[in-house]
């Protein structure tokens, strides 16, 4: 039963679950939900009166599961407030007035040496290329010709036409200055580089500055969209049925990928991160949404809303742990970046400035081996902003899920594809030990946990590399 007062309306029951929250339920454990009117949110949708996110489910510096890259568990962080100079009302936040290529370009390039371990951007991509292909005993050595990267943007708040006034967007100095990189730097033609997001639009800020390069590097690489959106220099996803993502969850349909995700032997994921008012953060791991497709209704995340929800319970099944843990996504996944220089409060909703750096514009980029380490650590930053208002309920629980895919909470066996065997941990979890040193295991001395380290060198010396 219900009682409603105006469009606000209280629920003894959500109407519609998944398999696993309709569990829960049944056990006697519902919880008041509201269905919203609310612009905030995007659209109309039922949520719970999840209170904000502020104590997580462990203690501070307790990781679970096991560090990947190089240097395990390791999240460079580059920090540069003069990137970032927007005024808020004059011109777009993606203008190179308001946000400085030169300086996207040193935070790049010195956050991509501190993660590696390196002096040198080239050193730098031969060390992340050599160490994909060891670990994943795909021969010796680094990048060869022929071998196609794809690039999954977040493109959530993308349309054709103009990017509206304040949008939460990739950054197109961040985008220009990694394909930069890799024609230039990494050896990679440009040919071989996909820039995706299969349920949206790659809008003309990015597609034309990397089309303002008369170099046939930049004017070769690809930019696949919705079929819906396709035109204009982007060409249409095409799902791999051949290659499906088999979810570990029965209820969960199959879903298939974009051939220009099947087909590459390298992926990037270019995120972004912010409060989510359905997931209650978004970063590289729902990023993947945009890379699914299903029968119906086609290249679109909907189908999986309910299986990644804020809703949740701590040892619940995630559909974002088999997207990390799957053979043609987190398993080709060479380098994780977050966009974290003009954050939106939520996933439609506009830039904003934060509270906890200062009063201003978060200016920052973290890079990452590691999928688990990396939103861990961006799910730090946005639980500790208040004004990031909808990162609420239980948003960590995917994080838990992938740091122990091999003996998950919820004793879900994590395989999703044929072949193989199941997941194994797929990154190291734990919390800083508070908002001010953000420090993790391997910053006090440990063996063990997140590293972060900052950039530049010497601007934060607890988090030295």
């Amino acid at each position: 039963m219900k009682t409603c007062d105006g469009n606000h309306c209280k629920l003894t029951r959500r109407a519609v679950l998944n398999a696993g929250i309709a569990a829960f339920a049944s056990a006697g454990s519902a919880l008041p939900f509201n269905q919203l009117q609310n612009p905030r949110l995007g659209r109309n949708r039922q949520t719970t009166d999840d209170p904000p996110f502020k104590t997580p489910a462990e203690p501070a510096n307790r990781p679970i599961g096991i560090g990947a890259g190089i240097h395990p568990g390791r999240v460079a962080w580059a920090y540069e407030p003069k990137v970032a100079k927007w005024d808020g009302k004059t011109g777009n936040w993606w203008d190179d007035q308001c946000t400085d290529p030169r300086l996207i370009d040193e935070m790049v390039s010195g956050s991509l040496q501190l993660l590696a371990g390196e002096r040198n951007d080239r050193d730098a991509w031969r060390q992340l290329f050599k160490y994909f292909n060891d670990t994943r005993k795909q021969g010796k050595g680094g990048y060869r010709k022929g071998e196609r990267i794809a690039i999954k943007l977040n493109s959530n708040q993308d349309r054709p036409g103009a990017w509206r006034f304040g949008s939460g967007m990739n950054s197109p100095q961040v985008v220009y200055s990694l394909v930069h990189q890799l024609i230039t730097v990494a050896g990679v033609p440009g040919e071989d580089i996909t820039l995706y997001d299969a349920s949206r639009y790659i809008g003309d800020p990015i597609y034309n500055r990397i089309r303002a390069n008369p170099d046939p590097n930049f004017q070769a690489v690809k930019f696949v969209v919705s079929q819906r959106m396709a035109g204009g220099g982007r060409t249409a996803a095409v799902p791999d049925k051949a290659s499906p993502v088999q979810f570990s969850k029965e209820g969960v349909p199959t879903a298939f990928l974009p051939t220009c995700v099947t087909e590459a032997k390298y992926h990037m994921n270019a995120a972004l991160s912010r409060a989510h008012g359905l997931m209650g953060v978004t970063q590289t791991a729902k990023n993947l949404f945009g890379s699914v497709y299903f029968e119906g209704p086609g290249f679109t995340p909907q189908p999986l809303h309910d299986f990644a929800s804020r809703d949740l319970p701590m040892g619940s099944y995630n559909c974002l742990t088999d997207l990390i843990a799957h053979k043609d996504l987190g398993g080709k996944t060479l380098l994780y970046l977050i966009d974290f220089l003009y954050v939106a409060e939520s996933q439609n909703i506009r830039v904003i400035k934060y509270e906890s750096f200062g009063d201003n514009w978060c200016a920052s980029l973290f890079l990452s081996q590691d999928p688990v380490a990396i939103d861990s650590v961006g799910l730090d930053f946005i639980r500790n902003e208040p004004r990031a208002a909808e990162c609420r309920g239980i948003p960590e629980n995917y994080l838990h899920e992938a740091a122990l895919a091999g003996s998950a909470p919820s004793k879900t066996v994590y395989h999703p594809y044929q072949g193989g065997k199941p997941a194994d941990s797929l990154g190291v979890h734990e919390h800083w030990n508070n908002p001010v040193d953000k420090q993790y295991s391997r910053n006090l001395g440990r063996r063990e946990g997140i590293q972060l380290v900052a950039w530049p060198k010497g601007s934060n010396p607890k988090l030295r590399a």
